[in-house]
């Protein structure tokens, strides 16, 4: 175990944290919508998701000045890749999901408003009053990549949950400790 592990910013660990609960309850609601048709939840998954989605960019910026943390323990080759490719999907996922939502919105001719405060409004046909496409590829394509990266990132989390239990049961390391902010 490296005794020298370097802690984790609170900048780092709280933006870690809200972003995997929020994350995590809306694909949770999202599932729940889809299966059972509730559609009165649309509006607060998409202004959950448009405010997530600064707070994920503001991350990913951070991530980008402060680098990757240094691992808390020397690890096989096979375990530092894998360790990487779960944090690149988790990261690009969670870019993703959020902007594929506002793309499939958009270009389904849906508005958008955050608890209320619209940023666009629908796209309606003057004569049938009824929400008409502004694109039907940009929509598509929003649809198409927001079920499939959200398959992807659920599967990601599951990997990345075991790969902590693994660090604290079996390893021993402090990588989960420093996750919640102890050294």
């Amino acid at each position: 175990m490296n005794s020298q592990v370097t802690p984790l910013s609170k900048i780092t660990i709280s933006l870690h944290w809200i972003i995997a609960w929020t994350i995590i309850g809306l694909l949770a609601l999202g599932i729940y919508m889809e299966e059972n048709e509730a559609y009165q939840f649309y509006d607060l998954h998409k202004s959950i998701g448009a405010l997530i989605f600064v707070v994920i960019l503001v991350r990913v910026v951070w991530r980008i000045k402060q680098g990757w943390p240094t691992p808390a323990s020397e690890y096989k080759k096979v375990e530092q890749l894998m360790s990487k490719l779960m944090h690149y999907v988790l990261l690009i996922g969670s870019v993703i999901i959020p902007l594929s939502g506002l793309m499939m919105s958009w270009g389904g001719g849906h508005e958008l408003a955050v608890f209320g405060v619209e940023v666009w409004g629908s796209n309606h046909d003057p004569v049938t009053n009824e929400t008409v496409a502004r694109s039907d590829a940009i929509g598509g394509l929003g649809h198409q990549l927001h079920g499939l990266v959200s398959n992807v990132v659920i599967g990601a989390i599951v990997l990345h949950v075991v790969g902590a239990l693994k660090h604290h049961i079996i390893d021993k390391d402090a990588t989960l400790k420093r996750m919640v902010g102890k050294s």
